[in-house]
């Protein structure tokens, strides 16, 4: 049975992560030491709040540098959230230069569109590219959002879902063994649980 790794560096809603992962009767390990981190098969990093704030916390655990050589093992991660933003280069919140597995920018929702900000509540996912994410998930359907901040990657492969809220944004994005997602599964009921269920039972070995 393969183990999941969940990273806690006091910027995720791991309460929310770990129910989903019990009733997939996932075996996890959530932790925020690398060395434990890394002794796993798959690493979920989910995260809420704000940008600098994990930032400095990745860093100082050595927790960035463990999503760096996680990625480069080839083992399958999922970012949740605000993970998805600080995957890129830089987020837009703060000026705050980011972890860089995939080239891009966080940038804030535009003011002026009418709409309020943060982004919250559930809204349509559709699907811009192949992902085995989304295997068995009818496209449209509905995932659960809180965010002000959205994923911009600068190459339009890297676009896996978009969604729209005044503008057309990236909700699904993902380089090699590294997927990520702006809504949150772990609220998103029945097809929120079958994406969870999808990266645990993904191989790498295709679509």
């Amino acid at each position: 049975m393969i183990r999941v790794g969940v990273v806690d560096y006091d910027a995720g809603n791991l309460t929310s992560v770990k129910t989903a992962l019990k009733h997939l009767q996932a075996d996890y390990l959530v932790s925020s030491k690398p060395e434990e981190l890394d002794n796993t098969d798959k690493l979920i990093f989910p995260g809420v709040g704000e940008a600098r704030a994990a930032m400095r916390n990745l860093k100082s655990r050595g927790l960035a540098q463990l999503l760096h050589s996680y990625f480069e093992s080839g083992r399958q991660m999922l970012g949740i959230c605000l993970s998805s933003q600080i995957i890129l280069s830089l987020s837009e919140e703060n000026d705050t230069p980011c972890v860089g597995l995939i080239p891009g920018t966080a940038r804030r929702f535009p003011r002026g569109i009418g709409l309020k900000v943060p982004h919250m509540g559930w809204n349509r996912v559709c699907a811009a590219g192949e992902s085995f994410l989304f295997r068995d998930i009818p496209d449209g359907s509905s995932f659960y959002f809180v965010h002000s901040y959205y994923p911009d990657p600068e190459d339009d492969a890297a676009v896996v879902a978009t969604c729209e809220y005044g503008v057309t944004f990236t909700a699904a994005l993902g380089r090699g063994n590294l997927h990520a997602v702006q809504f949150h599964p772990e609220k998103s009921g029945k097809w929120g649980l079958q994406l969870l269920q999808n990266f645990l039972n993904y191989t790498g070995s295709g679509e």
